[in-house]
């Protein structure tokens, strides 16, 4: 009896480790795609090094952003953190 005792609290553990830890960096990561997905030229966006600017031109795995007048600065597609709204 005392076997399954052990065994259900491994089972408790493994559960609560999936629901903390595993579906929230799924979740993440399946959004983060969404994002790459959706976009477009003109988009203001952030980069994950915190570099503001608008994408000028995208291709397959970079993105050609405008931080300022004529200052035009490529990203590899994942760098990308968030779209801002407007």
């Amino acid at each position: 009896m005392d076997q399954y005792g052990q065994l259900l609290s491994l089972a408790i553990i493994g559960v609560a480790f999936y629901l903390i830890m595993i579906r929230p960096q799924q979740k993440r990561q399946k959004e983060h795609q969404a994002l790459m997905a959706s976009l477009q030229v003109g988009d203001r966006i952030v980069t994950i090094g915190g570099v503001y600017g608008t994408i000028a031109s995208i291709d397959d795995g970079r993105v050609a952003v405008e931080v300022s007048t004529g200052v035009v600065v490529e990203f590899d597609r994942a760098a990308i953190a968030r779209r801002l709204e407007a």
